[in-house]
């Protein structure tokens, strides 16, 4: 094959000359960590939420929070960041679709893509709680209620603390998938980490240095992930309980 490598690219100077290529990719590696631990937070707050009312007595809001996973998760996640970005503003009152539409570009950018990915990501979550909850002995439940617990402090004190143990390694796959799902931001124009990887190629015609780059950096993010939530794991597991010793 007659391909012409060069490791030495990154360090050569943008077109702007303000920056190196590399430069450009350590950007793009801000832009994708900040998204997605911002709609990380997001995820992990409504979908305990919505997996909580999945299990509640109550049928309307365990019908309601069926109708929301159902709807994020039926949903592709493109067609969804599109929603967020073309067509929510339009549906706003005047004002704040105008604000939001004056506002800087990539600010728009992110704060859409962040919300999509938040909400979308939610959904999953809440199955996982849900799960969690469900595989509980019915015991744990009518004890807490027997000690004169009321239901939320029921869930706050006794379901929720075991539960959240049973599911953290399904829940670690989705904290993981928010990194990947975070390149679908690149259609919208964010310049996160992918949308630099082609701007790169197309200033330099070297794809497979720019895309190995890439894999590393994603590489080593979701390893960073794997062992702070393995470690986590460690620290929470209850001794002779969900694979405690």
């Amino acid at each position: 094959m007659s391909y012409n490598w060069n490791w030495g690219v990154f360090l050569e100077p943008t077109v702007s000359g303000n920056d190196t290529y590399m430069g450009w990719l350590l950007t793009g590696l801000k832009w994708t960590v900040s998204l997605s631990l911002s709609a990380w937070v997001i995820a992990l707050v409504v979908g305990s939420i919505v997996g909580i009312l999945r299990t509640a007595p109550n049928r309307w809001l365990s019908g309601l929070a069926t109708a929301y996973v159902e709807l994020f998760r039926n949903i592709p996640l493109l067609v969804q960041l599109f929603i967020w970005y073309f067509v929510l503003p339009e549906l706003l009152p005047e004002k704040m679709g105008m604000a939001f539409k004056q506002s800087n570009p990539l600010w728009q950018q992110f704060f859409a893509a962040m919300l999509c990915l938040g909400l979308f990501t939610a959904a999953r979550v809440a199955e996982q709680v849900r799960a969690g909850i469900e595989s509980l002995p019915k015991g744990q439940k009518a004890a807490g209620l027997a000690m004169g617990f009321t239901l939320p402090q029921v869930y706050r004190y006794v379901l929720m603390p075991m539960a959240y143990r049973i599911i953290l390694p399904p829940i670690t796959s989705e904290f993981l998938n928010i990194f990947k799902n975070s390149a679908v931001a690149t259609t919208i124009g964010l310049i996160e980490l992918s949308r630099q990887a082609q701007q790169l190629v197309d200033y330099t015609a070297q794809p497979y240095e720019a895309f190995i780059a890439v894999t590393l950096l994603y590489l080593m993010i979701n390893v960073t992930v794997m062992y702070l939530m393995r470690h986590v794991e460690m620290k929470v597991r209850i001794p002779g309980f969900i694979g405690g010793k």
